[in-house]
């Protein structure tokens, strides 16, 4: 396995790890505002993992893909964040 593949399978398990503790710990507060500001700082974490795991992704492929071809992914990324700007 690749070192960037890794790194991306270890960003998903953090991740996914923060997301169950974080779901543990709402229901152990029982509080629905201590679970809106967990929520939030949620919402805060989950897009620099998805940009970290994008980040590792794009650039072990810069490698193996060509130039024409990375073009492409790019503008999908691109438009992935246009589309959660709307």
């Amino acid at each position: 396995m690749s070192g960037t593949l890794l790194g991306m399978v270890l960003l998903r398990l953090l991740s996914g790890t923060v997301e169950i503790v974080s779901a543990l710990i709402i229901y152990r507060l029982n509080s629905l505002e201590q679970a809106l500001k967990i929520n939030a700082l949620l919402a805060s974490i989950g897009p620099l993992i998805f940009l970290s795991a994008m980040y590792l992704g794009l650039t072990g492929l810069a490698r193996q893909v060509p130039y024409q071809k990375m073009i492409f992914i790019y503008l999908g990324v691109a438009l992935i964040f246009i589309g959660l700007r709307r």
